[in-house]
């Protein structure tokens, strides 16, 4: 995305989007199909991937474009802040996608239960952020992030599809290998600041 091309190109294919749902003139459809291909064209030839990779990922929603939203929960015991290790090997706050049918709260305990195997609570909003100021590498669509503070109130780690093992760990002992696109150090020790901080706490936003 510091690609102007690559900018151009999302910007685009968000105007097309939008002209494709609002539209009702079958020939001016047939100019945003054709707006939308292009951009697409742009993205897969400046970046290198498949062209039927990049509509699959770029093209495929209909309706205004608006960000998605990623939610995070995040748990500590003793002092110590969870963190769940995907396949990749990389290190995270359990956490994804908001579900359509589902409220943010919902599906951060809905993530800590598959991710991390614990039934939690949220009590307290950390963070709302925009993904591209904080994390890297910067995506073609928006994402809002949101940070809960949560409470474990029962269940256990399990091994499952997206993560291989938990664990707890202090503000001096977070790994190194992170999965940043999700989760970098600073948010990590945002959320210890907010758990020090307790009712004090000033939410952060961007």
């Amino acid at each position: 995305m510091d690609d102007k091309i690559i900018r151009w190109a999302a910007e685009l294919q968000s105007l097309a989007q939008a002209g494709l749902y609002y539209g009702h003139d079958d020939f001016d459809r047939e100019r945003y199909e054709r707006i939308r291909e292009i951009s697409a064209e742009m993205v897969s030839t400046r970046s290198g991937l498949p062209a039927e990779k990049v509509r699959e990922l770029f093209c495929g929603e209909v309706g205004y474009q608006t960000p998605k939203v990623d939610t995070r929960a995040v748990i500590f015991r003793e002092g110590k802040i969870l963190l769940v290790r995907e396949r990749s090997g990389r290190w995270t706050i359990p956490g994804g996608w908001c579900e359509y049918n589902m409220s943010p709260v919902d599906s951060t305990i809905k993530e800590a239960r598959e991710e991390a195997g614990l039934e939690v609570s949220v009590k307290r909003l950390i963070a709302v952020q925009d993904r591209a100021k904080h994390n890297t590498p910067e995506y073609i669509y928006g994402i809002i992030k949101i940070f809960y503070l949560c409470e474990a109130e029962g269940g256990e780690f399990s091994r499952n599809i997206e993560t291989t093992e938990s664990g707890y760990f202090a503000e001096d002992e977070i790994p190194g290998e992170l999965a940043v696109e999700k989760c970098t150090h600073e948010q990590i020790v945002m959320c210890f600041e907010a758990l020090r901080a307790g009712d004090e706490w000033t939410v952060r936003f961007d």
